[in-house]
């Protein structure tokens, strides 16, 4: 049975959380790790969960994106080990330099939790392994940091190049550049994103007039490591 690991720093406050959807909701075996224990050696796939790694302190996700746990991710990365960023691992991630872009403060000064729709364009790697292009995926946010910048030579060279969830129009919370919601890498082995897809697994947890948008992450990657990625 494929083992993800749930990569734990001071103050991540969502692993328990993922850990449930990937063991109680798709089947896979799952791990939380904390981050000073954590080697990539026995893995088959790495998720960085969300919460407020360090406090936030410095700039989201800066801290931990200097610890040996994310310097080993590099390695993963090369090996083609999937790796996921929810929210603050998202913002670990671009930290890292493992995505390109910034996550800078919301356009509205302030922190913002709220269910929102996405969109996929060009779904492609083991977390999107089940999505079609231009599928929606309804999920919640919530996040002060989570305002996707990147400049404009980037975006084209690189983001039209790559996976990329964007919010719909009208459901952009936070100003992001182009909508952007989320990045890949452009083989979609390491993937980011804002919203909580693990808050989205499930039918009892989504309010009236949204779907459990979250769960064909979890699917996606349940399906491709089964059939050996």
């Amino acid at each position: 049975m494929p083992k993800i690991a749930i990569v734990k720093f001071p103050g991540t406050n969502c692993d328990e959380d993922v850990k449930h959807v990937l063991v109680n909701v798709v089947g896979l075996e799952a791990e939380i790790v904390w981050y000073k224990e954590f080697s990539v050696n026995k893995w088959d796939a790495i998720i960085l969960p969300g919460g407020f790694s360090y406090g936030d302190w410095l700039r989201a996700g800066a801290i931990a994106a200097r610890t040996q746990a994310v310097d080993e991710l590099v390695e993963a990365r090369d090996r083609g080990v999937p790796v996921l960023g929810i929210c603050n691992g998202f913002q670990i991630l671009v930290e890292a330099g493992l995505l390109p872009g910034a996550l800078l403060y919301n356009d509205v000064g302030r922190f913002v939790c709220k269910w929102i729709r996405t969109v996929v364009e060009r779904p492609r790697g083991p977390w999107l392994a089940l999505v079609r292009d231009g599928q929606v995926l309804d999920m919640p946010v919530a996040h002060a940091e989570g305002r996707y910048y990147v400049d404009e030579e980037t975006y084209i060279s690189t983001l039209l190049k790559s996976p990329v969830l964007k919010y719909l129009q009208g459901f952009n919370p936070n100003g992001s550049i182009h909508n952007v919601a989320g990045v890949g890498s452009e083989d979609g082995v390491v993937f980011g994103l804002m919203p909580h897809p693990e808050r989205a697994s499930e039918e009892l947890l989504v309010p009236r007039g949204f779907s459990p948008g979250g769960r064909v992450i979890f699917e996606s990657i349940a399906h491709s490591l089964k059939r050996g990625w």
